[in-house]
């Protein structure tokens, strides 16, 4: 409770007036028998007079009313306590994971936490719901009913000591069993929306290379394991119904065998049980186990909210491995842009020897144009990546204006890089909404410069409506060059000192790779510049180039340099400009 009572908190008088509703409607549920027993009991007798009548009428009525009003109010105060906490909570969770570091993030799937973010968190809200109503409803109706039943015949409450007993022990056999199972449901629905989301993201690459058919397989696969789990769940769950309704068949049976000897035999006597009492204990001995049946199904239905609970705390329990926590310097700012490498190694996997960057040395000047060179997989990305801290590394540090990254605080640090990823990431809205995502207050002029800088305008200028143009999810209604240009421009709008682009004109034509190259070297004379390609084309005119092979650096120069010094910058430049004859 210590955990979920945040989320409890600003709901507070909801969650205290919902059960108290249910409990007014409880008192109607217990009244009304009675006062039908009595009507009964006197027409049996011959005894009901119209004043009887109409006061009888008036009173159930009146209870009915009751009723009627705790059961809106419940059901109203209830479902506003439920959603409020999940909405809460799910926005907890959100921000949760948008403090994650990459490394956070890859040890959940990107599936499973869409799922612990929408289906798991809907779950404890109809479970909060459903508490809520029958929480205090139930056991009150449960309870009550008893003492009337008892005050009517305390003999024949006897039949209680069997099915009773009967019932919680095969409740509790069906949870156990059962709760385990819910868990594995959602593991299996876990993977399930992975399928999905992975199927409809890259759904013009599935088509390119017609494997409609087998993503079809394998959506069934995962489809098959989810439906199967669901019956071995649910399978369990549907047993309870069927005992509940036994046991409780069962009894009745008991108590009219019971109770209608008794009403034979003390019929019309003072004080003797009644046709109206039998009537009215019959309905409270329904009442009783309706109200045990309400609980085993709160339960069953707390079996698997309690799994997606489990499921929710991990993620919130996850401990961001990048934070401010330690941070020296947390007001500073970049100001120069001057990157420094010492020592620096690295792996993804920390039980793992391998490392996929090793003894790095490296020093950037402020203002310089760096770029890195090498073959795929050398490790290129995920130097870069140190730099905004998208990654820590295990030795050596990182720093920028001789300031080790890590005291810095993440947002200064990385408000002042800019970073265009190998992969165009374009987000649902318009062509000004992508520009301005990370300059919210940037101006149309400022938009417009930073476009053309980035090669973008023309081609925005010739989309229908410009800079309102819609941009479809994941950037679909433009081409590969279009997105990496409009991403270059969004990097370009937040004025960074340090300048990132990874691989980012690999799109993009020779003519208009040349075109930004120059102005990017106009428009950024002071920006520290680190272009990451593969095209030596793209590096050439650097200040420094860097080679990279296999984790470490194997050469940095300028390009001059590096052809007389470097044999692997050598292979790269004579494989790419077909020069090799002409030096040899």
């Amino acid at each position: 409770m210590k955990r979920w009572y945040k989320y409890i908190k600003p709901w507070l008088p909801a969650f205290i007036l919902g059960p108290l509703c249910m409990l007014a409607e409880v008192v109607g549920e217990v009244v009304m028998p009675k006062v039908m027993s009595l009507i009964v009991t006197a027409g049996t007798l011959g005894t009901l007079t119209a004043g009887q009548t109409l006061r009888y009428t008036g009173l159930m009525v009146l209870t009915a009313v009751l009723m009627g009003l705790g059961g809106v109010g419940g059901a109203w105060f209830g479902g506003r306590a439920a959603v409020g906490f999940a909405a809460d909570l799910r926005e907890d969770i959100y921000n949760r994971i948008q403090g994650f570091s990459f490394a956070n993030t890859d040890r959940f799937s990107a599936g499973s936490l869409v799922t612990r973010l929408t289906n798991d968190v809907t779950q404890l809200q109809n479970f909060i719901n459903m508490i809520l109503r029958m929480g205090l409803r139930a056991p009150g109706m449960m309870a009550g009913a008893l003492i009337m039943a008892i005050a009517i015949r305390p003999s024949l409450t006897a039949v209680f000591l069997v099915s009773i007993p009967v019932l919680f022990v095969s409740v509790f056999g069906l949870i156990k069993t059962g709760f385990p199972r819910f868990s594995v449901m959602q593991e299996k629905l876990d993977r399930l929306n992975s399928a999905v989301q992975e199927n409809i993201t890259n759904v013009r690459v599935v088509k390119s290379f017609v494997r409609e058919d087998h993503e079809k397989q394998k959506f069934a696969r995962a489809n098959r394991n989810l439906k199967e789990a669901c019956i071995s769940a649910v399978g369990v769950m549907i047993i309870m119904p069927a005992v509940m309704t036994v046991v409780m068949n069962l009894t009745i049976i008991a108590v009219l065998w019971m109770g209608g000897a008794i009403v034979l035999r003390e019929q019309g006597t003072i004080g003797g049980m009644q046709v109206g009492d039998l009537s009215a204990f019959v309905t409270y001995v329904t009442q009783i186990l309706s109200s045990l049946m309400f609980v085993t199904f709160l339960m069953m239905t707390s079996s698997r909210a309690f799994a997606s609970a489990k499921r929710i705390a991990e993620v919130l329990d996850e401990v961001p491995d990048i934070s401010d926590e330690g941070a020296q310097f947390p007001e500073k700012k970049i100001e120069k842009g001057e990157i420094e490498f010492r020592g620096v190694c690295f792996r993804y996997y920390k039980d793992h020897p391998e490392e996929v960057l090793e003894n790095i040395d490296l020093r950037i000047p402020a203002g310089s144009t760096v770029g890195i060179i090498g073959s795929t997989g050398c490790g290129k990305t995920t130097l870069v990546s140190l730099i905004p801290r998208l990654y820590d590394c295990d030795k050596g540090e990182v720093l920028v204006d001789g300031v080790n990254v890590k005291d810095y605080s993440l947002y200064n640090l990385r408000d002042g890089i800019g970073m265009v990823l190998q992969k165009s990431i374009l987000f649902t809205g318009s062509v000004e909404d992508n520009l301005r995502f990370g300059a919210g207050d940037a101006t149309r002029e400022n938009m417009e410069k930073a476009a053309r800088t980035a090669q973008a305008h023309g081609f925005i200028e010739n989309m229908p409506a410009g800079y309102e143009s819609p941009i479809e999810q994941g950037g679909a209604n433009v081409s590969g060059g279009q997105k990496q240009r409009l991403c270059i421009a969004r990097a370009l709008l937040t004025h960074p000192r340090i300048l990132i682009m990874d691989d980012s004109v690999s799109a993009v034509d020779t003519a208009t790779e040349a075109a930004l190259r120059q102005a990017l070297e106009t428009e950024l004379k002071d920006t520290t510049a680190i272009i990451i390609a593969q095209r030596i084309n793209s590096v050439m005119g650097a200040d420094i180039i860097v080679v990279m092979d296999d984790g470490r650096i194997t050469g940095a120069g300028t390009h001059e340099e590096l052809l007389e010094t470097n044999g692997e910058y050598r292979e790269i430049y004579y494989s790419q400009t077909g020069r090799e004859e002409v030096s040899a």
